[in-house]
């Protein structure tokens, strides 16, 4: 079996393709491990769209789309082994990899356990659109600091700082526990966003987490704070693109393949 490792803006992915569909979570957990492994926030499995493959139901306002013209399925895993039902660099380095891998074109349509996510690849900048958001929670106070929790794909909780380095890993894994929610601090600075996530999952913070983005553009774009098209920053540096796009949210960067492991 042959691992290629892919990073978008500082998630790095173990990705490979097969005809079986099964459980790899101890696949994930084994060669995810940062010090027994190879290393990854996470493992992306790729599989042909099978004629029993169940498809989720469309939320209202969602693009129905054709799932003939649905490129695969993909099986993503955490690296403690679990799963989840989307990750937007994850999807962007799956892009990117299927593409490379002659699994696709350039214009991409995947099932993953939020729905059908669209990609298009340009060169090394892969753009995706997101499902449709679900605000789960009305805002609320806690630990000092006030909420809001939206699904952009899997949970997020949303607060906005006027400092990041008030980053608190241990309240985030309270609240993460508390609410099984990803958390993310935001702040605003010259139009501008700025990102630190806590993961579920990965049960720290990452260097970059493309649906805490896209929750925290999400909010800052309802709040009247930034424009349909955004520059965000999360805690890697590197540089994404969150556009609204008729109600949709569309985020876009570069995503790089490292390397390829025989296993």
């Amino acid at each position: 079996m042959t691992l290629q490792k892919y990073s978008a803006s500082g998630n790095d992915f173990l990705i490979f393709h097969t005809f079986i569909k099964k459980d790899y979570s101890e696949l994930a957990k084994k060669y995810c491990d940062r010090y027994n492994g190879i290393g990854a926030d996470g493992l992306i499995v790729l599989v042909p769209i099978f004629p029993d493959t169940k498809f989720p139901e469309t939320k209202e306002g969602d693009k129905k789309v054709d799932i003939k013209n649905v490129d695969f399925e993909w099986l993503f895993y955490n690296s403690d082994g679990s799963t989840a039902a989307m990750c937007g660099n994850g999807a962007r380095a799956c892009a990117l990899y299927a593409y490379n891998n002659g699994l696709s074109k350039n214009s991409i349509k995947f099932l993953t356990g939020a729905g059908i996510i669209e990609c298009y690849v340009s060169y090394d900048i892969v753009e995706i659109a997101l499902t449709k958001p679900t605000e789960i929670k009305e805002p609320f106070s806690e630990e000092g600091y006030e909420w809001w929790m939206v699904d952009t794909g899997v949970p997020h909780l949303v607060t906005f700082v006027d400092d990041l380095d008030k980053f608190n890993i241990d309240i985030a894994r309270k609240l993460r526990k508390k609410h099984n929610s990803n958390v993310n601090f935001a702040k605003l600075e010259n139009g501008k966003l700025y990102v630190r996530t806590y993961e579920r999952g990965v049960e720290a913070e990452t260097q970059a987490c493309g649906t805490g983005m896209a929750a925290c553009f999400l909010r800052a774009y309802n709040l009247g704070l930034v424009q349909d098209v955004t520059r965000v920053y999360p805690k890697s540096g590197e540089l994404l693109t969150m556009t609204m796009k008729n109600g949709i949210l569309h985020f876009k960067g570069p995503v790089k393949k490292l390397f390829s492991v025989n296993i």
